[in-house]
């Protein structure tokens, strides 16, 4: 249970690191620092060394601002996701078996709890999703309504990727430097998440044995 409150603490002050006050919002994501690249997305955080400007398969070649921050929002909602996926694959093999998790009903490796989870479990994760998905849409997108034929999937022009304003711990930095560096931990983070989750997924469907297994607890 410690692992499990310490990890989601490490998730919520990620998840937070893109919570960005107004009157600061482009001049702290859009400058020039030791975390970011004013010649690589836009000087959005995240062109790291050794990498630095990353993008062997060329989806920024042409790109305009729009969509290198469409990449970015992509990128970090896929990374938020890893990272919870990532705590579920170890949690929810840990806890298999306890009496307080779906009757214990749920078991075997992480991949085939889907299958095992009741019913009613799913009807409130979709209506979750759902108004998470919408509110996120409001919040950060152009309505299609008011786009006049144009791109349909624009951001908005005040909109930093990433920022819906969910910081219920109040951990995001006031100072503009330690933001930008929580920030570049959030990227990182995610990615190594996204790496770590294929590869939990890969593992598993390979030989059929859970993490836990592997990692002889």
């Amino acid at each position: 249970m410690q692992f499990s409150i310490l990890t989601l603490s490490t998730l919520l002050a990620s998840a937070s690191s893109f919570m960005i006050t107004p009157t600061a919002q482009r001049s702290t994501a859009m400058r020039a620092s030791e975390f970011s690249d004013p010649d690589f997305c836009n000087g959005l955080p995240g062109a790291l060394p050794p990498v630095g400007q990353f993008d062997p398969l060329n989806f920024l070649d042409g790109a305009d601002e729009n969509k290198v921050r469409r990449f970015r929002e992509a990128e970090l909602t896929h990374g938020r996701v890893a990272m919870l996926a990532f705590v579920g694959f170890l949690v929810g093999e840990k806890v298999e078996g306890s009496s307080f998790l779906f009757d214990s009903q749920i078991t075997g490796p992480a991949i085939n709890h889907f299958a095992q989870v009741p019913q009613p479990f799913w009807e409130i994760l979709v209506l979750t999703i759902g108004a998470s998905e919408v509110y996120r849409a409001q919040v950060g997108w152009v309505s299609p309504a008011d786009l006049q034929g144009e791109d349909k999937f624009a951001l908005r022009p005040d909109y930093i990727p990433g920022d819906i304003g969910f910081d219920p711990l109040g951990l995001r930095p006031e100072d503009a430097e330690e933001l930008e560096i929580m920030q570049t931990k959030e990227l990182q983070h995610g990615r190594l998440a996204m790496l770590a989750t294929a590869g939990f997924v890969a593992q598993e469907l390979t030989d059929g044995q859970g993490i836990m297994q592997h990692l002889g607890m």
